[in-house]
């Protein structure tokens, strides 16, 4: 039935995933797993979106705020050389002058006509040259705590900062995926209850304490115990986690 198709909504969908491809390479690039939160996500594209979506943005790429952005100046810059293999023949004795011609014009501006128009047009010599995207070196610079990644007009920017609050989510994210994990392993019932056992790590105990009712809320954990690693009962199911880099023993019990 061709009348429940909502245009509307495809459109801002296929913006979504166009942000959260993007934003998803760029979290790869920055070396941030995907259940370590991160703070912002600034986003440039040709429309903005609702809070619905932002919200679904925001849910697939662990991020807790995005934000739409008119420009990223602030984030990264473009800087612009000729092919010289394409446009060293079209150009000839003026390469030289084409190749400091484009180390002046406003990178971001540039970029955002490349995207638009898949050309860049520039005046050497009182004559437009219309230079295809192809046939130009082109650099991105990022600033400092930030990651970028662009394609099709739209670009995003992570910022790569974590704070202690950030990375104490990222820990407990980290650990209730690995008791989740031991309960599948375990064959356990997706609705039976547990008991968490957690030992050899002071750091992670710390932080297992501190948030403890989410930790059990989530995983149907009636209790956890904070033991040595031979006061886990035998009949636990127990592994050994890296967790970010912590290494860590947790044990299921039904």
């Amino acid at each position: 039935d061709e009348s429940f198709i909502d245009e509307v909504l495809e459109k801002n969908m296929e913006l979504v995933l166009e942000i959260v491809v993007l934003g998803r390479a760029a979290r790869n690039e920055a070396n941030i797993k995907n259940r370590q939160p991160v703070a912002n996500l600034f986003v440039k594209a040709e429309r903005t979106l609702s809070p619905f979506f932002v919200e679904v943005i925001e849910n697939e790429l662990n991020v807790k705020a995005v934000t739409f952005k008119d420009d990223m100046e602030a984030y990264l810059s473009y800087s612009f050389k000729p092919q010289l293999k394409t446009l060293g023949k079209r150009f000839g004795s003026k390469i030289g002058a084409l190749k400091n011609l484009l180390a002046e014009v406003d990178g971001n501006a540039a970029m955002d006509e490349l995207n638009e128009k898949g050309t860049l047009t520039v005046t050497l010599d009182g004559v437009a040259e219309v230079i295809e995207k192809d046939d130009l070196l082109i650099e991105a610079a990022q600033a400092e705590g930030f990651v970028s990644d662009s394609d099709g007009g739209v670009t995003v920017v992570v910022d790569t900062a974590l704070t202690p609050e950030l990375i104490e989510e990222g820990y407990v994210r980290e650990a209730i995926s690995k008791i989740q994990t031991m309960r599948k392993d375990a064959d356990f019932e997706v609705m039976d209850h547990i008991t968490v056992y957690q030992a050899e790590n002071d750091n992670i105990r710390a932080i297992m304490q501190k948030n403890e009712a989410e930790i059990r809320k989530v995983v149907l954990a009636d209790d956890v115990k904070y033991v040595a690693k031979d006061e886990i009962p035998a009949d636990a199911f127990m592994k050994d986690w890296n967790l970010n880099g912590e290494q860590v023993w947790l044990a299921v019990k039904r």
